[in-house]
């Protein structure tokens, strides 16, 4: 079996690389590349020890994959910021997300390739899960039952109505989606959606606009400040984590009984049990990592932000026996461990 996994170098696509190589001993899995994104090259050296082919390449130019046909193709490629193309030019974005998805969805149709696509939770329309009703509590922001198709206090599900704007990276991520589908009925191409949540773990390199609970252990870590922005500035915004390796055990799974997966498009998210808010991710990490940094508020909204974000999977929960195993507190954990083994090269990587 050969499995290629686009993005390969990046956050989830190396730690998937790594669960699949356990579970499939056999199979080859090449990594493709472009590290765009600074840190994906301090990866390289530990895909390759794992036995793991790591391939310099673009999804937005087909000619610049690996040669050969793949059983698999599962796409994690992505310029993931929800600010991206805000302040400047959206063409790498477009590009990478919209362009980059159609060149992979051309070569899994002329491998006939099995074929993942890790979505995002971004596709839901941010006018429409603002204006759900809320409560606020004394550490974090609730969402109510009101009577919503689709949005309950359990978080969103896959029928919420999708009309309205979502941001530009959410805008390529659900044509991705369209796109896939177009594909499934014109040419037949078996595929997978997978709608993540947050997405956080070890050998995350977070940002403030992206990898939020990686920044701020890595902030608690190397003693930076930080500071709460938006929603009055008391860090009571609330989104669902899911830790890598959970991600990984189900594309696992998917990869295992492909057959049965294919035509799934749904949530993949932490759901409620592991939601966190900002204040409330501040106190693990200054359990877990002893240290305390300051914290300064700035009570205005950013561009795109989201007071709730919550994945309802319980159509994911009603076709499988996967479930979250690992919780925020374990993902802290996880992320501390990994910046005390690794602390050196982050700090100069963070400088």
């Amino acid at each position: 079996m050969r499995i290629l996994i686009t993005g390969g170098a990046g956050f989830v696509g190396s730690n998937l690389a790594f669960a699949l190589r356990a579970a499939f001993s056999s199979a080859e899995i090449v990594c493709l590349d472009n590290l765009y994104r600074r840190g994906s090259e301090l990866n390289i050296p530990r895909l390759e020890k794992g036995g793991i082919t790591f391939h310099r390449g673009d999804v937005r130019d087909a000619n610049t994959f690996p040669s050969g046909k793949f059983d698999f193709l599962i796409e994690c490629s992505a310029e993931p910021s929800v600010l991206a193309g805000q302040d400047g030019s959206p063409d790498y974005l477009f590009q990478t997300n919209l362009v980059g998805a159609y060149q992979c969805l051309e070569k899994a149709r002329a491998w006939g390739s099995k074929f993942i696509f890790l979505s995002t939770s971004r596709i839901y329309p941010i006018a429409r899960l603002e204006a759900h009703p809320w409560r606020e509590e004394t550490t974090r922001f609730a969402w109510e039952d009101h009577g919503t198709p689709g949005l309950s206090s359990r978080g969103v599900a896959e029928d919420l109505d999708l009309s309205g704007a979502r941001s530009l990276y959410g805008y390529t991520k659900l044509s991705a989606e369209q796109l896939i589908e177009e594909y499934r009925a014109a040419f037949g191409v078996k595929s997978v959606v997978n709608r993540c949540g947050v997405i956080a773990g070890p050998w995350q390199f977070g940002k403030v606009d992206q990898g939020v609970t990686s920044l701020w252990v890595l902030a608690h870590y190397f003693g930076r400040p930080l500071s709460y922005i938006g929603y009055g500035g008391a860090g009571k915004q609330v989104r669902d984590v899911l830790h890598v390796a959970d991600v990984c055990d189900l594309i696992v799974e998917q990869v295992r009984d492909f057959e049965a997966w294919d035509g799934w498009q749904g949530n993949v998210s932490g759901g409620l049990t592991n939601s966190v808010s900002l204040c409330e991710l501040t106190a693990i990490c200054q359990e877990v990592t002893g240290r305390t940094v300051p914290i300064t508020s700035n009570p205005v909204n950013r561009p795109n932000d989201l007071r709730l974000y919550i994945g309802d999977c319980t159509k994911l929960f009603a076709r499988s026996t996967w479930r979250p195993k690992r919780d925020v507190r374990r993902i802290v954990q996880d992320v501390n461990e990994w910046v005390q083994q690794n602390g050196e090269a982050l700090k100069q990587l963070n400088s």
